[in-house]
């Protein structure tokens, strides 16, 4: 089943003195549900605008973009909400993690604005970081943790509504090549061993290779879309 179709995508910004800065110029291609597809290009060469048109943080300029077999801008604004709540995990290169508060608290933030009952949002939160093995991190706070730690959080709270896709744009940016591999195998173990699509933003060749596709991107259009040969396998699956 396709969950993600895109024919045509165009972004365009436009800027003072009517200036326009085209970003995307007509690109296609489907993400079938259950896959690991990396998007791959430059700095600048439009994949984390992509990345925020499927993930409904911005809207096209021409072109469509179909989730679930529906048109993006078909959605009312109560429907996307919705879907980046309950459908949709985002994990960014910064983290974004609220400073002062507890692991535990940061990972059960999406949860305050889920259909899921209070009296649930306690386990929810336990068994996402868990499943990152940060059990004993829950009362740390964001400045008690190293770069890799954090980017678990991350995963932790975009786990914890069980999303279909999750949007990983660059994850492995501000880490380490240990944490990187760490971060990634935790990646493809959710794709691999709980069905989750996984939809990777890099510039790296190597945290590229660990999905099952790579799409490239470059100056707004797709330069190839291929299976990868020779995948990078997970090292340290935490379990």
């Amino acid at each position: 089943m396709s969950l993600i179709q895109v024919t045509g995508l165009e972004k365009t910004y436009y800027g003072d003195r009517d200036l326009e800065t085209k970003v995307l110029h007509g690109v296609d291609f489907s993400i079938n549900k259950g896959e690991f597809v990396a998007i791959m290009g430059p700095s600048g060469s439009g994949k984390s605008t992509l990345l925020h048109m499927l993930g409904f943080l911005d809207e096209p300029t021409g072109g469509n973009y179909f989730f679930e077999d529906k048109d993006s801008l078909a959605y009312a604004k109560e429907e996307v909400a919705y879907l980046r709540n309950k459908k949709m995990g985002f994990v960014f290169q910064s983290f974004n993690l609220l400073a002062r508060t507890s692991v535990f608290e940061n990972v059960k933030l999406p949860l305050l604005y889920s259909d899921v009952p209070e009296s649930g949002w306690a386990e929810r939160a336990h068994v996402a970081i868990h499943a990152v093995g940060l059990k004993h991190r829950e009362d740390h706070e964001p400045s008690q943790l190293s770069g890799g730690e954090k980017q678990r959080v991350a995963i932790a709270r975009a786990l914890v509504n069980n999303p279909e896709v999750i949007f990983a744009d660059e994850p492995t940016g501000n880490l380490d090549s240990k944490s990187g591999q760490a971060v990634m195998d935790i990646l493809q173990r959710l794709h691999e061993k709980e069905g989750h699509t996984v939809i990777l933003i890099t510039h790296e060749t190597y945290t590229a290779e660990h999905a099952e596709r790579i799409i490239h991107i470059l100056d707004g259009k797709i330069k190839s879309d291929d299976k990868v040969a020779n995948r990078k396998r997970a090292t340290t699956f935490i379990k």
